[in-house]
């Protein structure tokens, strides 16, 4: 039997206020264990609950990214489990009406483009954090993350692959960095992902069994996980068996999924309406204030690219996974408005590749948008060839002679022979040294030209510019 994966998701996102959603406790991360935690954090008897305003602000402005509905009034209510981390015994969420209803995001698979619907992005507090690591026979509990704001954000089940899933994830993981609405570092926790994963013969539109595989901090994590759990779940349909609904985590050291408990439905939380705070109501005026002062999204961009700089949809999609990519490609090309495609061929190559080895952000790169475009303006002026640009790079890298790029140059000797003379000697010494090859040219066979461009290449140790060499040899073979 042919099998359907399907996966939705849901993405913990950690909004970048400075205090907790509804206390005045810091948000700052790696602080010792219980000392970010005042009394409405502690849920000492009688404190109350404000909510911290920019917390809205920020889901709404996800909310109008995503063209999203912004639910006014949204209601806060009480989600009720108890775990030792959670000092009220519930959880401050929403439910009924969340703040964001709706909306979708797109995303790019090479040239293919697939639109995840949203189903909605609530407000919530975090919960705090169990250790167990330095206890022995004991637990720790540190308080410290207990009411910090979340925007938990539900997609449909619209994702078929793994693929499509961390393509999503990433997609995400980028729009709410772009628009500053989170740091999005995994590591610390600031963006988690929980998949749910099930699995249905092909061509049904029934929806299997789902199990959600929580706290996915990496997208490597999502999707070995949605692999492991997609194949796990076929094998039991196979061979007979039923899927159990069920929480699962993914054991990364062993690659697999494990059973955590019996997956709860909304009902087991007995969610009500929080009684300590009111409805929130979200003015139209602030919403269209707070619109005006979205950046450029991605998306925009991308069709920019793709219509203004005759860029390809893939390409286009690369410069904009992050803003900071995106602007520093525009900052080149301010440089060079005709580059295009040159500007970005060294950004997603050249750039890319060594801030990969190196392990570093773009805002880190040592070769600045200025110094990138004044390297590519000696290639488009045919100052150097592309490979001596390739050395020209390395030096800069390295920050020989002050990255000056004409300085390199000159002291690498790597400056283009252009001189269509010198050009003319190089060509006829090699014609005169190479009479079998040419006669073989003229007898019809292609490759020699291709062997005697090689020799005047050699002849010039490689600085003879190259579309020269081949006008000249051309117009002298077949003259």
């Amino acid at each position: 039997m042919q099998w359907e994966i399907v996966i939705g998701i849901e993405t913990h996102v950690q909004l970048s206020t400075q205090s907790k959603i509804f206390s005045g406790s810091s948000t700052a991360y790696g602080a010792l264990p219980n000392t970010q935690a005042n009394v409405v954090d502690l849920a000492l008897p009688g404190v109350l609950p404000v909510l911290n305003y920019g917390a809205v602000e920020r889901a709404v402005k996800l909310g109008l990214a995503v063209g999203a509905k912004i639910n006014s009034p949204s209601i806060f209510a009480r989600k009720n489990y108890f775990y030792p981390d959670l000092p009220k015994g519930y959880q401050i969420s929403q439910y009924e009406l969340p703040v964001v209803e709706g909306g979708g995001i797109k995303i790019q698979l090479g040239e293919t483009e697939k639109n995840i619907r949203l189903t909605r992005a609530h407000l919530e507090e975090d919960a705090g954090k169990s250790l167990h690591e330095d206890f022995h026979g004991m637990s720790g509990i540190d308080l410290n993350r207990a009411g910090t704001p979340l925007l938990e954000i539900v997609s449909e089940p619209d994702m078929r692959s793994s693929a499509e899933a961390v393509t999503y994830a990433k997609t995400l993981h980028s729009l709410v960095r772009w628009i500053g609405i989170c740091d999005g570092n995994m590591q610390e926790g600031s963006f988690r992902c929980d998949a749910n994963v099930s699995v249905r013969p092909k061509g049904s539109d029934t929806l299997g069994t789902r199990c959600e595989i929580k706290n996915l901090n990496s997208f490597r994590f999502l999707e070995k996980a949605i692999e492991f759990e997609a194949r796990r779940q076929i094998e039991i349909l196979e061979d007979g068996g039923s899927i159990r609904q069920e929480t699962r985590l993914y054991d990364a050291n062993k690659d697999e999924t494990r059973a955590m408990r019996s997956k709860e439905d909304a009902n087991d939380y007995r969610y009500f309406p929080d009684p300590d705070l009111l409805p929130l109501e979200i003015a139209d005026s602030w919403i269209a204030q707070l619109k005006n002062t979205l950046p450029e999204l991605p998306e925009t961009r991308r069709l920019r690219y793709v219509n203004d700089f005759g860029l390809s949809v893939y390409d286009a999609a690369v410069l904009t996974s992050t803003r900071e990519i995106a602007d520093y490609f525009e900052n080149v090309l301010t440089l060079l408005p005709d580059q295009a495609k040159l500007c970005a061929n060294w950004i997603m190559g050249e750039i890319s590749g060594r801030l990969n080895k190196e392990a570093i952000d773009i805002t880190a790169c040592p070769i600045t948008p200025t110094l990138l475009a004044a390297l590519l303006l000696r290639i488009s002026d045919e100052t150097i060839s592309g490979k001596a640009a390739k050395t020209v790079f390395e030096c800069m890298w390295n920050g020989e002679l002050d990255r000056n790029v004409d300085a390199i140059i000159k002291a690498k000797g790597l400056k283009q022979i252009s001189d269509d003379g010198a050009i003319e000697t190089l060509v006829d010494e090699v014609l005169f040294a190479n009479a079998q090859q040419v006669a073989d040219y003229r007898g019809g066979k292609q490759k020699a030209f291709n062997s005697l461009v090689g020799q005047v290449m050699k002849a010039a140790k490689g600085k003879a510019n190259p579309v020269q060499v081949n006008a000249i040899l051309k117009n002298k073979l077949d003259g």
